[in-house]
């Protein structure tokens, strides 16, 4: 089974207080059958198997525009010998 890691941020940031598209997206990832998720103030990352990271990458793209984000960024990794 191929194994991938996404690491994310939404825009546009607050420094004082989490926007509504990163508390949205934040939700989404959590609740989602992933292996590890951590969140943070600057980028968020998670992992699981290539289905469950995918579905949550459609899912959390689609509520964090819903929400109010002006960018999204990402990157996705296949985690080396975990085949």
């Amino acid at each position: 089974m191929v194994r991938l890691r996404v690491e994310f941020t939404t825009e546009p940031f607050d420094l004082d207080e989490p926007p509504a598209h990163a508390l949205a997206v934040r939700e989404v990832v959590q609740s989602a059958a992933l292996d590890t998720v951590d969140v943070g103030p600057f980028g968020n990352t998670a992992e699981g198997g290539a289905d469950e990271v995918l579905g949550a990458v459609d899912a959390l793209l689609r509520k964090a525009l819903e929400t109010g984000a002006t960018r999204v960024s990402l990157q996705v990794n296949v985690l080396e010998g975990e085949e």
